[in-house]
């Protein structure tokens, strides 16, 4: 059985590039198998739909077996789900470049660290396997 991961990564003062490709990307190589939270683009409208944005990413997560977590730089948001998964028993993948200055916070709360979303995916499968 593959799980569902929920693909996690900085929106908030991202471009579309940043937040939405690596997420299209994932889901052409597992198909199926991913929650996206930029299905409901709150970019622009952040401060006026707080609760909505926090409590539907909660559901996702609570949804999911596991976290793809796109670090390409540091978010508050992105964090907050990673602890959340983490404690919550969820398998945790980073992908973050071979010269990032990973947080120990991160590396604690995360089963891996690799260098490139198909690195992700492939690991989470095995977690799933």
């Amino acid at each position: 059985m593959v799980g569902l991961g929920y693909l996690c990564g900085p929106i908030n003062g991202c471009t579309d590039a940043e937040a939405i490709d690596w997420r299209e990307h994932v889901k052409t190589i597992w198909p199926g198998q991913t929650l996206d939270p930029m299905r409901r683009d709150y970019r622009g409208r952040e401060a006026e739909c707080v609760d909505e944005i926090v409590e539907l990413d909660k559901v996702d997560i609570a949804q999911s077996d596991a976290l793809i977590v796109n670090y390409d730089k540091p978010s508050v948001g992105t964090s907050m789900e990673v602890y959340l998964a983490f404690e919550s028993g969820k398998g945790v993948v980073v992908v973050a470049r071979a010269d990032a200055n990973i947080s120990p916070w991160l590396r604690y709360h995360s089963h891996a660290i690799v260098h490139d979303v198909d690195d992700a995916v492939t690991v989470l499968k095995g977690m799933f396997a």
